[in-house]
């Protein structure tokens, strides 16, 4: 399929071929859904922790004598039925990381790509870069081309100006193309690849 192709100052420059083995696939809900769990699972750092009867401290005297008091027998105070005892089966550490594979990441990234360009909103520039970092001068580029919550992947690298201007707008993303990944893309509004972006993407899907 062909898509027209824009330049920062919402002129068109031209356009690009997207193959519809990437860009064109039937979108897998059920597998963007693993791939978004995968990834999130990754950033779960899993240090929650709560101590056990032999972990807490005090209670290594018998709260009271065995008869006379009408009370239940007790032999330590770090029981889990008292308070300020241990905890039974409490979470511990642990690492909330599973495998996810490579296929199924594939095919759910090309799901997501082909979400976006199935609902209209792809846009494909010629450029991303700036002259200088400075953010009035791309927020009021961003303003006329509508894009309030974006995602602009470029090529193998990011122009370092338009990092820097971008990273001061809320609701707009930068990276490069080796860190596209299917959150990302499906938390912004719009999706906005770069000539070299759609190039590395296909080269890397196919």
């Amino acid at each position: 399929m062909k898509l027209d192709v824009i330049s920062l100052d919402n002129k068109k420059s031209g356009s690009v071929d997207l193959d519809d083995a990437i860009f064109g696939v039937e979108v897998r809900g059920d597998l963007m859904s693993r791939y978004v769990n995968w990834q999130l699972a990754k950033r779960h750092v899993g240090t929650h922790a709560t101590k056990g009867r032999s972990e807490v401290s005090g209670g290594g005297k018998k709260p009271f004598k065995q008869k006379g008091t009408g009370s239940a027998r007790q032999g330590t105070s770090r029981s889990p039925k008292h308070r300020g005892g241990g905890i039974v089966f409490g979470p511990q550490p642990r690492s909330y990381d599973h495998k996810l594979p490579k296929k199924v990441r594939k095919l759910a990234l090309k799901s997501a790509l082909s979400a976006k360009q199935a609902a209209g909103k792809l846009v494909v520039i010629d450029l991303a870069d700036l002259k200088a970092p400075k953010t009035a001068d791309l927020a009021k580029k961003l303003e006329k081309l509508g894009w309030g919550s974006a995602l602009i992947i470029d090529g193998a690298e990011v122009n370092v100006n338009f990092a820097r201007a971008a990273s001061n707008l809320i609701g707009i993303d930068v990276m490069p193309t080796v860190g596209a990944n299917v959150y990302d893309i499906l938390r912004h509004d719009t999706l906005v690849l770069t000539q070299d972006a759609v190039a590395k993407l296909q080269e890397r899907l196919k």
